[in-house]
């Protein structure tokens, strides 16, 4: 072979692994940017817990409340909506500490727990008795609760909303002396225009379940409410 055969062989040798080596960095930078920003079915279909796999590790007391079954209910999936489903009548269930349980997990924003925390509150509030049952549980309910509205979540701040409105209705004018502790962060809220409607409709459900003494309270840190109560 001749010394110019030789040096266009080595030429063409080049070139071919110059285009593999710009392919390769290519299809890394692409992984890295698929790393970075996530595949666009990440963003159409965020991901939930799967909180009975092998390796996972609950990162919350709730989630490992109720990984390990320590709540009588479950979660079942509707075609249209979710529910919870009770192992026995709520009616006939202790509040100790199953609701404070519930309070706590108002703070999370995964999937399943947000659902069961925030439905089983609800639920467990409505019963006939509840007023008499959560009332020696109020002081305990009082900073989870608490906890739950400083969240930057919406749908963790919004739960938090009403579970504030349910417990209103549940003890009525017990709650006035703890109102101011949670008035600072409705307050804020109201700079949210996504909030605004519901925490005004939050303070008139207070306003007409804990009585006129919590008006002047109410007034104090948000002096824009109008009273509901004639």
């Amino acid at each position: 072979m001749s010394s110019r055969s030789t040096a266009i062989g080595k030429s063409r040798g080049k070139e071919v692994a110059g285009k593999s080596g710009q392919s390769s960095g290519a299809m890394a930078g692409d992984s890295r940017v698929a790393k970075k920003h996530g595949r666009p079915s990440d963003r159409l279909n965020p991901k939930t817990i799967d909180p009975f796999k092998d390796n996972w590790k609950p990162k919350s007391g709730f989630e490992s409340v109720y990984v390990s079954g320590g709540l009588p209910c479950r979660l079942v999936h509707g075609s249209v909506k979710h529910k919870l489903q009770w192992d026995s009548d709520p009616e006939g269930l202790e509040f100790d500490p199953l609701l404070v349980t519930l309070a706590e997990g108002l703070k999370e924003y995964k999937h399943p727990y947000q659902f069961v925390a925030q439905q089983g509150f609800k639920e467990l509030l409505d019963v006939e008795d509840a007023g008499e049952k959560a009332l020696p549980l109020l002081n305990q309910i009082i900073t989870p609760l608490r906890t739950a509205l400083t969240s930057t979540k919406q749908s963790v701040y919004e739960g938090a909303l009403s579970a504030l409105a349910q417990l209103s209705s549940a003890v009525g004018p017990h709650l006035c002396p703890h109102l101011k502790s949670f008035l600072s962060y409705l307050s804020k809220g109201l700079m949210d225009k996504r909030y605004k409607e519901q925490i005004y409709s939050t303070l008139q459900h207070i306003e007409q379940a804990c009585g006129k003494e919590s008006l002047p309270i109410i007034k104090n840190k948000i002096p824009t409410y109008t009273s509901v109560i004639t």
